[in-house]
């Protein structure tokens, strides 16, 4: 019997990385877990993996309010409500000021700012008084990267939303949190650098990490499980 024993929770962006990596952690400790993402061969991957019982996986861009309704239709058909939400999916890609476009300016907040706000927005109907918000922001916000201007914008973006969503919906009870990653060893990085480039990289970050290595998704995954849980409050 696990402390999720009952629970229902939402994982988006939830065929990989972190989000896969939490959602086997919630699904451990007892949760059922809707995961989604706009691969559904990714999904079905992670659903098989973590345990088919325990996942439902539904396809979809959270930044498509049609694929968001058909979504969140899915969890109100499974009944009891959710429980835990952990708004995570999002995208990033490296550019300079200078080749900033507008494609990549609405990519970047379509999905990390627009999606997240409209997933807890149409989450707050099955949200249980109670419940457990949790969104993924990034040390990103707070840190100078190059080429990374547009990807830490939004995810200051979703650290501001967590701040005022909290003051929002304390009267039901609901606790709303963010997590900041920093650097997590992830398919990520090949998206962003190339495989030809992402081991030198892995170097490169373990290096400016105190700990000497770059993050684990299971280690992220640990935090959220805190997060969501009643010993968080």
């Amino acid at each position: 019997m696990g402390q999720f024993n009952g629970k229902v929770a939402l994982v988006t962006g939830g065929g990989t990385g972190i989000g896969r990596a939490t959602a086997d952690r919630l699904v451990q400790e007892g949760a059922h877990v809707f995961i989604t993402g706009r691969r559904q061969a990714e999904l079905d991957a992670a659903a098989r993996q973590i345990g088919a019982q325990s996942v439902t996986a539904v396809s979809g861009d959270i930044s498509d309010l049609a694929d968001l309704d058909r979504l969140f239709a899915a969890i109100r058909a499974h009944g009891g409500g959710l429980d835990i939400l952990f708004a995570n999916a999002a995208v990033a890609e490296l550019l300079p000021l200078e080749h900033i476009t507008e494609q990549h300016f609405d990519q970047i907040f379509d999905v990390n700012v627009r999606g997240t706000v409209f997933t807890v927005q149409k989450a707050l109907p099955l949200l249980n008084d109670g419940a457990a918000v949790i969104l993924c922001s990034s040390t990103a916000a707070e840190q100078g990267i190059e080429g990374f201007s547009v990807y830490s914008a939004s995810k200051a973006a979703v650290r501001t939303l967590a701040r005022s969503w909290t003051t929002e919906l304390k009267g039901r009870g609901i606790r709303v949190n963010a997590v900041s990653p920093g650097s997590i060893d992830t398919a990520i990085v090949e998206q962003l650098v190339g495989d030809e480039n992402a081991a030198a990289v892995r170097v490169g970050l373990a290096g400016s990490t105190p700990i000497g290595r770059i993050g684990r998704p299971e280690e992220v995954a640990s935090a959220v499980a805190f997060l969501a849980s009643n010993e968080s409050r």
